[in-house]
């Protein structure tokens, strides 16, 4: 029997909940998780693309993305301080402080020594790479990496779960899908994939455990 390949997600898996880091973005420079998303929403909608997509997929710079991001949030709130916010080189002060999910993180180095092969498939900006690649450290090392704006094709698309599974040179049926998103989930398993839809650790590694046989961790 071939031993599944795992893929874990970075955001919202191996990092903390989304929510966790706008809340953090939000005490570090004053702007509300709810204007900064919208920013990011009115500033794909420029480019007729899904939010983030711009950044993750390398359509745009970090730089670049910032000074939109400025543009969109001044324009829904004239006034706004955006004084403590460095929007042009957003990943910095993103991930300032931030720390892995550790018993996500235990997860993968549990399931690369139980005989798993480990993946990272993110949806990722290639300036944010040398401040969340330090998150995951403690992970250890990973048998693939696949991210999206390197590969120009992010999650949700299809065709990135297949370039992944090329990637590992794994079937579909042997690749599990760890991921916050149930529409990533979805979209994996409408490739072939299986797919945990993480909601909290103890129902993500139960998932998990039920999918793979990879033993308990406690």
């Amino acid at each position: 029997m071939t031993m599944p390949m795992i893929w874990f997600d970075f955001g919202g898996v191996l990092s903390p909940p989304i929510d966790d880091l706008f809340e953090a973005y939000h005490r570090k420079t004053g702007i509300t998780p709810a204007q900064l998303k919208t920013a990011m929403k009115d500033f794909a909608d420029e480019l007729d693309m899904p939010p983030l997509a711009p950044i993750e997929l390398g359509v745009v710079t970090e730089a670049e993305w910032g000074r939109g991001l400025a543009r969109a949030l001044t324009a829904r709130h004239p006034g706004i301080d955006l004084s403590r916010a460095r929007l042009e080189t957003f990943g910095a002060q993103w991930f300032e402080g931030v720390t892995a999910n550790p018993l996500m993180v235990c997860a993968l180095r549990y399931a690369r020594d139980n005989g798993f092969r480990v993946g990272i498939l993110s949806n990722n900006v290639v300036e944010w790479e040398p401040h969340w690649l330090p998150v995951v450290a403690p992970a250890g090392e990973v048998d693939c990496l696949v991210d999206s704006c390197k590969v120009g094709v992010r999650k949700p698309d299809p065709r990135i779960f297949d370039l992944a599974a090329k990637t590992a040179g794994a079937e579909p049926g042997d690749c599990v899908l760890i991921d916050d998103l149930a529409e990533n989930c979805e979209a994996a398993r409408a490739q072939g994939w299986r797919a945990v839809h993480f909601r909290d650790n103890a129902q993500a590694l139960d998932d998990l455990r039920r999918l793979t046989g990879l033993p308990s961790i406690v």
